[in-house]
């Protein structure tokens, strides 16, 4: 089993690969394969509505940047862990336009995998980030993956991240609670039990 890490810091080794290398570390312990994506300084355009990748099998008509091989990974991968720095109460902009386009054009790849927000801040805005981030897991019939506390670290730099003793206690757990759910959907799997076989969406407007 495998889990695909996205770090949407422009800080590659900074707080919140801090987080994501606690989680990491503790998924390894539970013989769960890992790959951190770093999304790094590369600016990333965001969706434009324009449902080419209707016609294009779960893919971006954008293959500018690293979009289109994150859902070829996400095809094989079993769960997800997204981490992003707060700014402005918010995750960052480049997370954001990642996430609009993965799930927009390959939403499909993501049902019925667990996935957990991982945030970092050096005071505020951590829970209106996470559920920013969650939103997308709910929307596309994902289990969301929770820890003993809300998945956030608090620090400015690395070293600071590594004395918020709690919030990396909040990153193991969160680690032992995917790979317990990745086990449990693998013999549930191995077992013969389908998925659930939601209803076609309806979609209600009701502005005329």
């Amino acid at each position: 089993m495998k889990v695909l890490m996205i770090n949407g810091s422009a800080n590659e080794h900074g707080c919140t690969f801090t987080a994501l290398s606690e989680v990491e570390k503790t998924l390894h312990e539970q013989a769960i394969e890992t790959e951190i994506i770093q999304l790094g300084k590369h600016a990333y355009r965001d969706c434009i509505g324009c449902k080419a990748c209707r016609e294009l099998n779960n893919r971006c008509v954008f293959n500018d940047d690293i979009i289109n091989q994150i859902i070829e990974k996400a095809e094989h991968a079993d769960g997800f862990v997204f981490g992003s720095p707060v700014y402005f109460a918010h995750p960052s902009g480049r997370l954001l336009s990642v996430l609009n386009r993965l799930f927009y054009a390959g939403g499909k790849v993501f049902a019925f995998k667990p996935a957990a927000a991982v945030v970092s801040a050096r005071r505020a805005g951590t829970s209106a980030a996470l559920d920013v981030i969650n939103k997308y897991f709910t929307y596309a019939r994902m289990p969301v993956v929770s820890s003993t506390y809300w998945n956030m670290v608090h620090g400015n730099t690395p070293e600071e991240v590594m004395q918020d003793k709690e919030g990396l206690q909040v990153m193991r757990n969160l680690g032992k609670n995917m790979a317990w759910l990745l086990n449990l959907i693998e013999r549930s799997r191995q077992k013969g039990f389908p998925l659930p076989e939601n209803e076609l969406k309806d979609k209600t407007n009701f502005i005329r």
